[in-house]
Parts: C-alpha cells; sequence; structure tokens
C-alpha cells in the first residue's frame, strides 16, 4: 500500500491552512525539523516563534497568544509536549479552555532509535485525564491533514499525537472529517477490532490473518480518543461475537480501558 509521512502531512497541512488564517503561529522546542513545523517557518517566518529547549514556556507563551486572539499550534515530541509541561498545559491551557493545539510528534513506540527516554506511551493517556482536552490520534498523512483543518473550528484545547515513520494510507481524501466519530476501514461480523493510530494498520494485518482462520474482523478507526462516544462504540460492536482494542498505550488509562468502562455504564 501507498505509505505517506504524518509529520509532513502536519507540516505540510499548517503551510496550507495558514494561507487564509493569518490568526495562525506556530511554535517549536527546538525539534522543527524532526515534527516538520519548519515548513511554517520557511512559508511565514514572522509567525513562527523558536522557543528551544523550554517546553513550559513555549506552552505558557502559547497560552498567551491564544488570549491575544492567536491560534497556536506548538510541537515537540510527544514524551516532552505531555510530561515536561503538565502543570502549564493543565492550568494555563486546558482549565481556562485556550484555543492551543498541541502536537506530540514522534508518539508511542516510532522513535525507536533514540530510545526508552523518547518513546512515550503514556501521553494521550494522560492528556484524557485533563479537562476540557480534546485528544486525536490519526492512522495516517490523509486523516492529519483533515485533523489539521478541524482544528481550526474546533474551540478549546486540542492534542494530537503524529507517528515518526511512514504508514499505509487507509482515509478516503474525499470523507468528511468530524471530530468525535469513529471510521469503519474493513467490514467484519465476527468481532470488532476498535484501533488507534499506528495500530490501524496492525489491526488490518491481523483481520487478514484472523480471515485465512475464518474468522471475520471488522477494523475501526478510533481516531478521537476524547471524546469517545457511546453511541459509536455500541454501532459497531453490536452483533459482534467479541471486541477487542489496540492502541500503543500502557493498559492502564488506555483505549481499552475506556471502551470497557463505557461499554458497563461506569461512564456517560
Amino acid at each position: 500500500m501507498e505509505r505517506q509521512s504524518l509529520r509532513m502531512a502536519y507540516g505540510e497541512a499548517l503551510v496550507e491552512e495558514g494561507k487564509t488564517h493569518p490568526e495562525i503561529v506556530v511554535l517549536e522546542a527546538d525539534l522543527g525539523k524532526s515534527t516538520m513545523s519548519c515548513l511554517f517557518k520557511d512559508a511565514y517566518p514572522e509567525r513562527y516563534f523558536e522557543m528551544g529547549i523550554a517546553e513550559q514556556n513555549m506552552a505558557t507563551t502559547a497560552a498567551g497568544l491564544a488570549l491575544a486572539g492567536k491560534v497556536p499550534f506548538y510541537s515537540t515530541f510527544a514524551v516532552f509536549a505531555v510530561g515536561r509541561a503538565y502543570d502549564q498545559i493543565r492550568c494555563g491551557i486546558a482549565i481556562p479552555g485556550a484555543n492551543v493545539r498541541i502536537c506530540g510528534s514522534s508518539c508511542g513506540l516510532s522513535d525507536f532509535g533514540d530510545g526508552k527516554t523518547h518513546q512515550s506511551i503514556e501521553d494521550a493517556n494522560i492528556m484524557c485525564t485533563i479537562p476540557n482536552m480534546t485528544v486525536l490520534n490519526p492512522c495516517d498523512a490523509v486523516e492529519t491533514r483533515k485533523m489539521v483543518k478541524a482544528m481550526l473550528t474546533h474551540r478549546g484545547p486540542v492534542y494530537i499525537r503524529i507517528n515518526r515513520n511512514e504508514l499505509p494510507v487507509y482515509t478516503p481524501p474525499d470523507t468528511a472529517y468530524e471530530i468525535g466519530r469513529m471510521y469503519r476501514i474493513r467490514a467484519g461480523s465476527d468481532v470488532v477490532i476498535f484501533a488507534t493510530g499506528a495500530m490501524v494498520w496492525k489491526s488490518m494485518l491481523a483481520a487478514d490473518i484472523l480471515q485465512d482462520v475464518g474468522i471475520s474482523a471488522e477494523v475501526v478507526n478510533v481516531s478521537s480518543l476524547k471524546p469517545l462516544r457511546k453511541e459509536e462504540i455500541l454501532k459497531y460492536a453490536a452483533g459482534k461475537k467479541a471486541i477487542v482494542t489496540a492502541d500503543e498505550a500502557t493498559r492502564i488509562g488506555g483505549l481499552g480501558s475506556a471502551i470497557a468502562a463505557l461499554i458497563i455504564g461506569e461512564v456517560n
């Protein structure tokens, strides 16, 4: 299948949306050539702010820019975006509901080359617990572009996870995208696999293996980790013999526990 870079899609989408949205500003923590926010710097240098390796300051500055009417996007590796600036995100961005967009790049295990300190399997779990925060996890480059566009009309803070590697494209370019919706990637009748991010591709491979042994598996892309809509889950789970979840995260507070809680009625 065709593979595309989610990082490149993110950077290109910022440039494209920047043409018609002069309120967009971009902040970076010395990783622009990795997150690909450098593309925005090349196109609109006066709207790009290099903050250095100072994630807490970057989060607070972004909050201030949002208060001034700008729409700040700031990027760094996922493990740093969440871990180093948690208090600033929670108190300065999320609780006030500031229109800040946070990109956690090289998420999950995709940055395997830099070792365990750069791998992040808890960032989305943490961000889902923060008040007012929307959490997105695209499965491919096409969906990444759609998410960047959707974030411009969304009110409140948003966290988007970006995989470091090129991934197969499953999202049709001509379909509408809506935050909170789930999208069927493959139809099936026996089991439903709720997958998110890079695990959509892995789940498609698993579905092929299951098909060979007579098990029909449906694969559903859960690209919105928060909000996570109960009606969407029940729609795809109806009539299935089993439910499987696949995410690049810790089990505690991950997609599996969130879906289980919704199904058994612990939360609304």
